[in-house]
């Protein structure tokens, strides 16, 4: 089901807008690049589209109970559990057995290009190992909104392109992806953009569109 923002507008008390009617359809299947200037609002975006805060104007129509997963910038796991440990974790949050979760975690560790790791602790992965781990996990959870905040933003260059890789592969027919980001190699590696500097410049509103495909 898809997620529509209608005249979507977000500030804090009596600080500035940080952007105002922005009107977007995000369909499942798609991977969309959130980006902007620091300040623009990406991160505040996110939490709106997750149902955390409301927004100051518009609406945002999410759909009835909506799953939403969140990978946030910087992975965060239990550093002695195993990365297959983290996958299956939520699979069997959902209900699935035991040796079932264990067989989709091995599968969703291989579409990220981690099933060699399985048994690896949390501590022992790399940085890039460690993103794509936290993509598989929330991927596992069958979300139908996946959010994720700045997944390159301390990754060297080489690292970064197989989190991007990851990102690209996170489509799914049922899940609609969000991805805020400075990077634009994280931005091309999606299917389309939001450019939230679309939606405000000092001093007045900009009500163009900002979805490009």
């Amino acid at each position: 089901m898809p997620v529509v923002l209608s005249a979507v507008g977000h500030c804090f008390d009596d600080a500035p807008w940080l952007f105002r009617g922005l009107d977007a359809v995000l369909e499942p299947g798609l991977v969309y690049a959130l980006t902007g200037p620091s300040g623009s609002g990406k991160s505040t975006l996110l939490a709106l589209l997750a149902g955390w805060m409301y927004p100051a104007e518009g609406s945002i129509d999410r759909g009835t109970s909506p799953q939403v997963s969140w990978v946030f910038q910087n992975p965060h796991g239990v550093a002695g559990r195993s990365a297959a440990d983290h996958v299956a974790l939520p699979l069997l949050a959902r209900g699935i057995t035991p040796s079932e979760a264990d067989s989709q975690a091995t599968a969703m560790l291989d579409r990220f290009g981690l099933a060699h790791l399985a048994s690896r602790p949390f501590r022992a992965l790399s940085g890039g190992e460690a993103q794509r781990l936290m993509l598989a996990r929330g991927l596992a959870s069958n979300p139908t909104l996946l959010l994720i905040d700045e997944p390159t933003a301390q990754l060297d260059h080489t690292t970064a392109e197989t989190v991007n890789n990851a990102i690209a592969a996170a489509a799914s027919e049922n899940t609609i992806v969000v991805v805020a980001t400075h990077d634009t190699r994280t931005r091309n590696a999606c299917s389309a953009q939001i450019d939230l500097g679309d939606y405000f410049a000092p001093g007045e509103a900009s009500l163009t569109s900002g979805l490009k495909q």
